[in-house]
C-alpha cells in the first residue's frame, strides 16, 4: 500500500488494537522501503488528542527520520505518545494491566 495512513489503519484492524476497554490504542507504523510512516490513535485518545496531536507527534519523528536517526525518531514517537495515554488514562489501580503487546510486528 502506497497510502501510509491506509497501511496503518489496516495494520491496526489486523492486530486487533481497537479491543481495548478505552479504546486508547497508538500505533506507530514504519515502512521502510517506501519511507513512508503513520502514527495513529484509536477512538478514545483521538478524542482527547484530537488531528493536531498526532501531526505534531508525526513532525518531530520526520526531521530525525530525515537525518538518518530512526532509533532517535521512533523513541520521540513512543514518549510523546505514552506522555499522553499517561495523562489521560492514568492508571487506576496495581491490577491495571497492558491490554495489547508492545513488541515490534513485522509483516
Amino acid at each position: 500500500m502506497e497510502d501510509a495512513q491506509a497501511a496503518a489503519q489496516a495494520q491496526f484492524d489486523k492486530l486487533g488494537m481497537a479491543d481495548t476497554a478505552e479504546r486508547n490504542g497508538v500505533l506507530i507504523y514504519v515502512a521502510p522501503a517506501s519511507q513512508k510512516f503513520a502514527v495513529i490513535g484509536d477512538q478514545g485518545i483521538h478524542e482527547h488528542c484530537g488531528p493536531a496531536f498526532w501531526t505534531a507527534v508525526a513532525d518531530a519523528m520526520q526531521d530525525d527520520f530525515r537525518e538518518g536517526r530512526f532509533t532517535d525518531g521512533l523513541v520521540k514517537g513512543v514518549t510523546c505518545t505514552g506522555d499522553a495515554l499517561a495523562e489521560r488514562f492514568p492508571r487506576t489501580s496495581a491490577a491495571d494491566r497492558n491490554e495489547l503487546p508492545d513488541e515490534v510486528s513485522e509483516d
